[in-house]
């Protein structure tokens, strides 16, 4: 057997110049292409845009079916083959011709895995295809699973029509089959990114199996949070922007002739569904906020929002330590993972640690202390006008306390005011049975024990409406129907809301939310 020899990734067959090098321009190297696939009609009669395959796996289980000692059975004796036989199909990152035998790598969702096309053990069209193949083209290989002189494991083509072109690539791949470099470039063509960043597919794998185990973990949640939750769907579109604070997208509906929302949260129809008799529910699903992009902000963006009658915020604070601890040793391999240049740990139980006591370390004095807490503000470049004092208090608790909290953290009892759907304490009616959990100083969820006390709720609501001077009170109108809804009874609860697609980055070391988003809001080219 011939063995393959190192490579570089940007090799081509030998009739096809590398990009980069030598002295064929981009469009040159696309004619060259499209001259290709001109011979694979005109000249071997082949549909350059493939066919149906039937028996096709993936390649890390073709590789993982690799039996050695039939392999080593083979060297011994050719005359008798027990190596398993393989139908493949993937894209092709790297083609070495050296003459008579053609070494291709390819790679799917799974990895990559070598091919190896010799002239002596396929027909004459296999071979041909083979050598027409360019980096970028999709090529399907059937053969024996053997191994080259240094041990790599390989797709030996063996037979007939056993090398066939699933789709031809008109486009120059990138330079560097490491991956692309250019953050933008990879978020606007991430249909290149995925291919080419084993380690971008990896993520968006990682992505897919952690909403998977967080439904999992709902619907069948250990012992001891109690019984399983139910997965429901409510309004993408609505009629009034509730359930946060928050600009919101809007649209017309042409038929009804009314004015929707794209929602900033499921909140409000989720209680509704409390009042209806439904104890436990949650939902996955998009939120929009037509606000700016940072790198832990997304306009289009995941959230898990849930809701437990007869629970409170200390229930949904085990809830979320529990969850997030099993995902990363899950998912993650470990309760301690990095996180850019940080740790960390979720090991459960999570620190909990009051908004004020917070304040107080960070900054030095008294959270009521007005004239204090205005000089704050006017040193960190904050606009003070005529904000309330809790608007301005927590203005500065972003800007100095957030920074701060690097591992797990409930910052639990929020003033009152900022927080007009929960509870308050029941002797403290000043603080708000409310938490946020920051992790890697982002906040991760957000969750209270809920206002089901109809007339304080409309209060809230009238206040809310009328009594804010800000961007987002043009779109705030009473949610008459919800609170009709606690007027019918609402139980006690606790709900909670998490941002999957931060979630996301914590688990797989990605420190922008666009990393983990597979087509991030861009800006428009031209």
């Amino acid at each position: 057997m011939a063995d393959q020899k190192k490579a570089n990734v940007n090799d081509h067959a030998a009739d096809t110049p590398p990009p980069g090098r030598g002295s064929a321009s981009g469009g040159d190297q696309i004619a060259d292409r499209r001259a290709k696939l001109a011979r694979l009609r005109d000249e071997l009669g082949v549909d350059p845009y493939g066919q149906r395959e039937a028996g096709l796996v993936s390649l890390a289980d073709a590789r993982a079916s690799y039996d050695d000692v039939a392999d080593e059975s083979f060297k011994e004796d050719s005359s008798a083959d027990e190596r398993p036989e393989v139908a493949v199909a993937g894209r092709i990152v790297l083609h070495r011709d050296i003459g008579k035998l053609i070494f291709i790598t390819l790679r799917d969702g799974t990895g990559d895995l070598q091919a190896a096309i010799s002239k002596k053990n396929v027909d004459e069209q296999s071979f041909k295809i083979a050598k027409l193949a360019d980096l970028g083209d999709v090529l399907v290989v059937r053969g024996r699973l053997g191994t080259t002189k240094t041990g790599e494991v390989t797709v030996w083509a063996t037979g007939d029509d056993t090398v066939r072109m699933a789709c031809k690539s008109l486009a120059v791949p990138p330079e560097k089959w490491s991956g692309l470099s250019d953050p933008e470039l990879r978020y606007r063509r991430r249909y290149v990114d995925l291919y080419a960043n084993t380690e971008v597919m990896q993520t968006f794998v990682k992505r897919s199996q952690i909403i998977q185990r967080v439904r999992q973990f709902l619907t069948n949640p250990p012992s001891h949070l109690g019984e399983g939750f139910l997965e429901v769907e409510t309004p993408m579109m609505q009629p009034i922007a509730g359930g946060a604070a928050a600009r919101p997208f809007v649209t017309h509906h042409n038929a009804l002739d009314i004015q929707l929302y794209l929602r900033i949260a499921p909140e409000l129809y989720l209680k509704r569904l409390l009042v209806g008799g439904m104890a436990r529910v949650f939902e996955i699903n998009r939120n929009f906020r037509n606000e700016g992009v940072d790198r832990s902000h997304n306009p289009e963006f995941t959230m898990l929002e849930l809701y437990q009658a007869f629970g409170d915020y200390n229930t949904m604070m085990q809830i979320t330590e529990t969850m997030l601890h099993t995902l990363a040793c899950e998912i993650g391999g470990s309760g301690k993972l990095p996180f850019g240049d940080l740790e960390i740990d979720f090991t459960a139980p999570f620190r909990r640690a009051k908004y004020h006591d917070l304040f107080t370390e960070a900054n030095g004095f008294d959270p009521a202390d007005h004239d204090k807490l205005v000089a704050k503000a006017n040193e960190l470049n904050i606009e003070v006008g005529t904000k309330d004092h809790d608007v301005l208090l927590n203005g500065v608790w972003e800007e100095t306390v957030e920074p701060l909290l690097v591992q797990p953290t409930f910052v639990i009892d929020y003033p009152a005011s900022l927080c007009p759907l929960t509870k308050t304490k029941p002797d403290l009616p000043e603080v708000a049975e409310r938490f946020e959990l920051f992790i890697g100083n982002m906040e991760i969820a957000n969750a209270y024990t809920e206002l089901n006390d109809p007339d304080v709720q409309e209060a809230n609501f009238q206040q809310q409406v009328g009594g804010i001077d800000d961007e987002e009170a043009t779109f705030r109108t009473m949610d008459h129907d919800f609170v009709e809804a606690l007027r019918v009874g609402m139980p006690p609860a606790g709900g909670l809301g998490v941002g999957i697609d931060r979630v996301v980055m914590l688990l797989t070391n990605n420190r922008s939310i666009r990393d983990v988003i597979l087509f991030p809001l861009m800006r428009p080219q031209g």
